[in-house]
């Protein structure tokens, strides 16, 4: 099994069960009566996020809207998500409903960030599939960057870009300016392939060739480049599946 190695560098879910709209079922299957009635550990995420934002748009009934958002987006993404801006473009909703999400999620981290930060050790590609596991059913490709201290702990995880990858889309910068923000020592890089196709792409191959390069001039390591489709992965620098 192929294990990471970091370099000696200066700079260190929810159900997809469909429902009614909220305001067409019963009291009892309410999201927020759920909620006083049972506590919140009986609500799915996705009922959770509804009580958060409360009413959708004239367009989206917010029940429609949340299963869309966590759908497109993946839960860890939403937690980790700290640009309103980029949440209303990507995913097409109120500035204001971006505003609740974030702000939801930036209240749990500051309430939790002592329990939550360096806790998750990777060390190998398995590892990085396994906490990267909800991209598996995302109906858009998405690329995520896996920052990780100099002892393999995750200290960050953001998604650089949502869309078909290209050289163009996908800059060092992108990848490189949250490492340089929280000191990382690394970067594993990830994506989806919502077509199921495992191999690599020359896009793929060219985008890895890029980051590879710019970490050397930086300083930073890039670990791994992963490819995660439903039911398996394919580690393009460590040649691991």
């Amino acid at each position: 099994m192929t294990k990471y190695t970091l370099k000696s560098n200066d700079i260190i879910s929810t159900s997809d069960k469909k429902y009614n709209l909220i305001k067409d079922l019963p009291n009892e299957k309410k999201p927020r009566e759920k909620l006083i009635k049972g506590g919140p550990s009986n609500l799915s995420s996705a009922e959770l996020l509804s009580i958060i934002l409360g009413t959708g748009t004239k367009k989206e009934e917010v029940s429609v809207m949340v299963r869309r958002i966590i759908k497109e987006y993946g839960e860890k993404t939403l937690m980790n998500q700290t640009d309103v801006n980029r949440l209303v473009k990507e995913l097409a909703i109120p500035e204001n409903k971006a505003c609740q999400i974030v702000a939801c999620f930036e209240l749990g981290r500051r309430f939790f960030s002592d329990k939550k930060i360096g806790t998750t050790v990777i060390r190998t590609p398995k590892q990085a599939f396994e906490y990267l596991k909800d991209m598996r059913t995302l109906t858009k490709e998405q690329f995520r960057g896996l920052y990780l201290n100099s002892r393999y702990q995750v200290i960050h995880s953001e998604v650089i870009s949502i869309g078909t990858l290209t050289a163009s889309l996908v800059h060092p910068r992108e990848v490189f300016r949250p490492a340089i923000e929280y000191s990382a020592a690394a970067i594993i890089i990830a994506h989806n392939h919502p077509s199921g196709r495992l191999k690599a792409t020359e896009a793929d191959e060219e985008i890895t060739k890029k980051l590879l390069k710019a970490a050397e001039i930086i300083g930073i390591d890039i670990l791994d480049h992963i490819i995660i489709t439903k039911n398996n992965f394919n580690s393009i620098i460590s040649h691991e599946d």
